[in-house]
């Protein structure tokens, strides 16, 4: 019975964790202008992907990158929100952090387009070119 009762609250406490996780995505689309221009240029670039029908490889490299930079810019605005959580006052290492956690997000961007770049650009100049 004990072991019945402990999966029970595994599996409550499993759900809450979904809860949590998905409060922690909304919050960032609604709130943070970086995450919806990231989510409106991957939109964009998931439609133009249907329009040149790109091959499953391709596919799975797009969706590693749009899920990359998803990712990079939650956890850039979980530093933010810490650091800002743990003083309001002006500190040089605070500020440090912030602007190496949005290095990332902004290294990873530019190598995301330069991935979109040779994703797309191969099927466009065929279109526009046959």
């Amino acid at each position: 019975m004990a072991l019945q009762d402990r999966n029970k609250r595994g599996f409550r406490r499993l759900l809450r964790s979904f809860v949590y996780a998905t409060n922690g995505l909304v919050y960032v689309i609604k709130r943070e202008q970086n995450m919806q221009i990231h989510l409106a240029i991957s939109i964009a670039v998931l439609f133009l992907g249907l329009l040149l029908e790109l091959s499953t490889y391709q596919w799975l490299i797009l969706l590693l990158v749009i899920g990359g930079i998803f990712s990079l810019e939650i956890m850039n605005t979980a530093i933010e929100r810490t650091v800002d959580l743990i003083t309001d006052e002006y500190h040089p290492y605070a500020k440090r952090a912030k602007d190496i956690a949005a290095a990332a997000v902004f290294v990873y961007s530019i190598f995301a387009i330069i991935i979109g770049l040779i994703i797309f650009i191969p099927p466009l100049l065929e279109k526009w070119f046959s």
